[in-house]
């Protein structure tokens, strides 16, 4: 297990080629908290299709073990202002470290390079953790139709039973240099 002196995984663009380790990391990362064909069942929500269209918003870190996290993100072809991310996973064993958070970050920055001015995430109801973070990111939570724990949620989001708790999260432009004198 690292310690918390060790450096994180460099990050880089996702290539379609990373697809089919993703999808393991999906089944390993998360059998530890679902059976295995639940786990085969979550990993189905990241087809191929995202790193063939989407590679150039995705992020994978990466270290000498190989994939450590990902991150799969896209601009929106419908609003010039939005971006969305998809997918996120860290190996549990570099949890808690600051990866997600530098993945997060880098998106953000890309996103706004790009133009983007908000940035929408989903999350079941139930996933304190994702709850947690996406607030700790900066994320407001948008009203639902309905309050599940005293959370807006919008149910029947994914298909019936499939409640969702949407995130917005608003980027902020870097603060410009002064102007020079002259």
């Amino acid at each position: 297990m690292p310690s918390p002196g060790d450096s994180l995984p460099k990050l880089r663009q996702a290539h379609v080629s990373d697809h089919s380790t993703l999808v393991l990391c999906v089944q390993r990362w998360w059998g530890d908290s679902r059976t295995p064909e639940q786990a085969r069942e979550l990993s189905r929500l990241l087809p191929r299709l995202f790193l063939q269209y989407f590679a150039t918003t995705s992020l994978v870190a990466e270290d000498e073990q190989g994939i450590r996290a990902f991150l799969v993100g896209f601009h929106s072809a419908d609003d010039e202002r939005s971006a969305y991310i998809h997918f996120v996973g860290v190996d549990p064993r570099l949890r808690g470290r600051g990866l997600a958070r530098e993945l997060y970050s880098a998106f953000f920055r890309r996103a706004a390079a790009a133009g983007r001015r908000e940035v929408r995430a989903i999350t079941s109801p139930g996933n304190t953790g994702s709850l947690a973070f996406h607030r700790a990111m900066g994320f407001a939570l948008e009203e639902g139709d309905r309050r599940i724990d005293g959370l807006p949620v919008h149910t029947d989001y994914d298909g019936p039973g499939e409640h969702r708790v949407c995130f917005r999260k608003t980027l902020v432009d870097e603060p410009s240099a002064p102007a020079s004198t002259r």
